[in-house]
């Protein structure tokens, strides 16, 4: 029995750890709810199988003719076809309309919630549920096509909607949030790949590997400290270890004169802390906010050239 249904996954953000993560220290992802892939499935007529609606690019696709050279068949088919191949089941007759919020490419894991909310809404009109864990698993899979050999933290956050604590080389570990807390996410229009941040921090450290070593083991730290505050309630705690983990990554040269001027604009507007977020040098800066102060912080960052400011509240 095929039924309407309806599937949504949040983005994600680093909140702290960057770059020392590379070099065996934790870091720690939480869910970005204020953006989300929303997917809907309707019943199709008998034979007319599966369609996928991009409604956001104004395409069209049709599951048994879409081939792997396909320029989108990583993002919308191939996380269809592992669910049903995961369930044995043929091609149903649906039509699945995607829009999403996400922006593209900014780190906020947007391949990762579009898998995520494909499968779901998929197993929801097959009535089919799954686990998880499992439906993890697929996303994971789906995130592999995209990158080679991801951390997994993307689909982890995305699919369970919880913060993610992650160390390189262990499982990945999902833990509660005491208090709410709000978060402005300010992209800098600038792009800048992540792989050649991460392979100047890995020079910079052959070049100096007792000093960059001991940057490396103060952000693990802080990274620790900041989930005990997450943990316990001690959001208060959050502002000061940003400030300093920006200041570290600082000296890590991936921040920016933009991204400098969005954290002192948000700063002085009266965010309790700032600090980059993802690979640095371009991509998002994210700041720590009371409830009545967002409107001022996100004034200030657009004021500062930011492309586009997301307020979020990380749950509890």
């Amino acid at each position: 029995m095929i039924r309407a249904a309806h599937a949504a996954a949040p983005g994600k953000i680093i909140l702290f750890g960057e770059h020392a993560v590379v070099h065996g220290q934790p870091a720690i992802a939480v869910p970005l709810a204020a953006v989300q892939v929303q997917a809907r499935a309707d019943p199709a007529s008998a034979g007319s199988g599966l369609t996928i609606r991009a409604a956001d690019i104004g395409r069209v696709f049709r599951f048994r003719d879409a081939a792997e050279n396909h320029s989108f068949y990583n993002a919308l088919i191939y996380p269809l076809r592992l669910a049903l191949d995961w369930l044995h089941q043929s091609e149903p007759d649906l039509t699945i309309t995607v829009q999403s919020t996400i922006p593209i490419g900014g780190g906020l894991g947007s391949g990762a919630a579009l898998a995520a909310a494909l499968i779901r809404v998929l197993l929801a009109a097959l009535d089919s549920p799954l686990p998880r864990e499992t439906v993890n698993a697929l996303v994971y899979e789906v995130e592999k096509r995209h990158h080679g050999s991801p951390s997994g933290v993307d689909n982890t956050v995305i699919v369970y909607a919880q913060p993610v604590y992650f160390v390189r080389g262990q499982p990945l570990e999902t833990f509660e949030i005491s208090r709410s807390f709000t978060l402005l996410v300010a992209d800098s229009g600038i792009s800048s790949p992540t792989h050649i941040t991460v392979g100047d921090v890995r020079q910079l450290y052959d070049a100096e590997p007792d000093r960059v070593g001991a940057i490396f083991a103060r952000i693990g730290e802080i990274v620790r400290a900041a989930r005990a505050a997450i943990e316990s309630g001690k959001i208060e705690l959050l502002g000061s270890l940003m400030n300093e983990n920006h200041a570290l990554l600082r000296d890590l040269t991936v921040s920016s004169d933009k991204l400098e001027r969005l954290c002192r604009a948000a700063l002085d507007a009266g965010a309790q802390g700032a600090k980059l977020s993802g690979g640095g040098r371009g991509g998002n800066i994210i700041a720590l906010a009371e409830p009545g102060q967002t409107d001022q912080i996100a004034a200030a960052l657009r004021q500062q050239g930011a492309a586009r400011v997301i307020e979020t509240v990380v749950r509890s």
